[in-house]
């Protein structure tokens, strides 16, 4: 995995705030994030970390900041010109098409048709228990297996940075463990990886950097190694460890 300073930074966030309507969601978040790195964010539910992701993606306009992809300005493109620069977003909660098989949802991910490593056959690799069922419609599997096609579907776009929003989410331990053990194989190419999760062990063992969000806010960042459990517990509750 790269850090910043050894690799260029592919994504580069300064100042970021963001809205609901009237409610401020983020305020002032820098990060950044180098190719072939992955980083985790970590935080208590309406941290923000979503709202992030979301924002990344232009799902959510930027009311004030920053936000450079590859160098240039995304903060004001629309999500489909935003998927087509390289980066992809594995929403929370999967949000599979339920009428479609599991091929058809994978490859409504590559209809930009964007070069690069993977295609079916590489995600079938990758997820064996997809090729098994890629006739299936979407209902008819399990949570852990939904998630692997919403994985599969965001990668078959060949991106440059993978987003991916509570991996964990309502999924048994062992289920988010197989999951997690395809991470390595995923970045191999070089592909930046962002994980938003609640499960604080399991991000931190994942990445190399992290940063814990708190009230919208950047409470905690460093080398996810060196952070220790009692500073992310005060940054994730908001408590002065003093």
């Amino acid at each position: 995995m790269s850090e910043p300073g050894t690799s260029p930074k592919l994504l580069s966030i300064r100042n970021l705030d963001a809205f609901y309507g009237d409610f401020q969601a983020i305020c002032g978040i820098d990060l950044e994030i180098a190719a072939g790195e992955v980083i985790a964010v970590i935080g208590a539910n309406g941290a923000g970390k979503s709202t992030l992701l979301k924002s990344i993606a232009g799902l959510i306009g930027a009311r004030r900041g920053v936000i450079e992809f590859a160098g240039d300005s995304i903060a004001s493109l629309a999500p489909h010109m935003i998927v087509a620069l390289g980066i992809a977003l594995v929403p929370e909660g999967r949000r599979l098409f339920p009428s479609l098989t599991v091929e058809e949802n994978l490859l409504i991910g590559g209809q930009l048709g964007r070069s690069g490593p993977w295609s079916l056959d590489s995600v079938f690799r990758l997820f064996p228990d997809l090729k098994a069922r890629r006739e299936f419609k979407s209902t008819a599997l399990s949570g852990g297996q939904q998630q692997m096609v919403a994985i599969g579907r965001a990668l078959m776009s060949n991106p440059r940075l993978l987003l991916c929003d509570e991996i964990s989410l309502g999924l048994a331990p062992i289920v988010v463990r197989e999951i997690y053990a395809r991470l390595p194989e995923i970045v191999s190419e070089g592909l930046a990886l962002v994980i938003v999760e609640q499960d604080i062990q399991q991000a931190l063992r994942a990445a190399s950097r992290a940063y814990c969000l708190q009230e919208g806010c950047v409470a905690l960042t460093g080398k996810a190694a060196d952070l220790t459990r009692e500073a992310v517990s005060a940054a994730y509750f908001g408590i002065d460890a003093r």
